[in-house]
């Protein structure tokens, strides 16, 4: 069975989707992704054709050869998915990485894992700096500079290129919200942990003393 990195889907409704950054430097809670049916069929055919080829399987991450390709029209992939609102922010808890047919992972457990076998923080998985991606397009090095705070409710239908390139701000109307918030993300954080302890069990169960 061929597995294929960066192929994944939405969450929500199923739609297929290329990640072309797992997360965003300071950001390890959204990822950067290519709604592969929002694509003319010039276009998607060409990342078909680029996610299956050796050199992306080879890469950490699909934007690193998206940089250094070009479409028929002789643009730089990356830049021109970027320019042309092509690239979505979406949190990492709304993508399902599919590998395969028989296979899915959400890409926040995907990201933590790869962490884990690295021995870094999920922080340190993105790129953080730009330079290591050789394209001098001033698009791209803002994609690979984007720092958002990320929120229960992200729309994955934003794919104008200001969702990308702004700082967004998270802001509440009253205390009250603001705390109903930092309470929801502890109970997902907390059910995240228990889940990543169970799995840890499965594989290597706890020796009692």
């Amino acid at each position: 069975m061929v597995n294929l990195k960066h192929v994944g889907r939405f969450v929500t409704n199923g739609r297929k989707c290329l990640v072309a950054y797992r997360s965003l430097p300071g950001d390890a809670y959204n990822c950067l992704v290519v709604q592969t049916e929002n694509l003319t069929d010039d276009q998607h055919n060409s990342l078909i054709q680029l996610v299956e080829s050796p050199a992306a399987q080879d890469a950490n991450e699909f934007a690193e050869v998206l940089a250094r390709s070009s479409f028929s029209d002789g643009s730089t992939m990356l830049a021109n998915l970027h320019v042309n609102g092509k690239l979505i922010k979406v949190p990492t808890d709304q993508v399902e990485m599919i590998p395969n047919f028989q296979t899915r992972v959400l890409l926040s457990e995907l990201n933590a894992m790869i962490a884990q076998q690295l021995g870094v923080s999920i922080d340190d998985l993105s790129i953080s700096d730009p330079r290591k991606i050789k394209n001098n397009d001033t698009e791209v090095k803002e994609v690979a500079t984007v720092k958002e705070v990320p929120t229960e409710n992200a729309d994955v239908t934003k794919t104008t290129s200001a969702n990308i390139n702004e700082t967004a701000v998270t802001t509440f109307e009253t205390v009250e919200a603001e705390a109903r918030f930092y309470r929801s993300q502890a109970d997902k954080l907390s059910k995240q942990a228990a889940e990543f302890r169970r799995k840890a069990e499965d594989l290597v169960p706890t020796k009692k003393k």
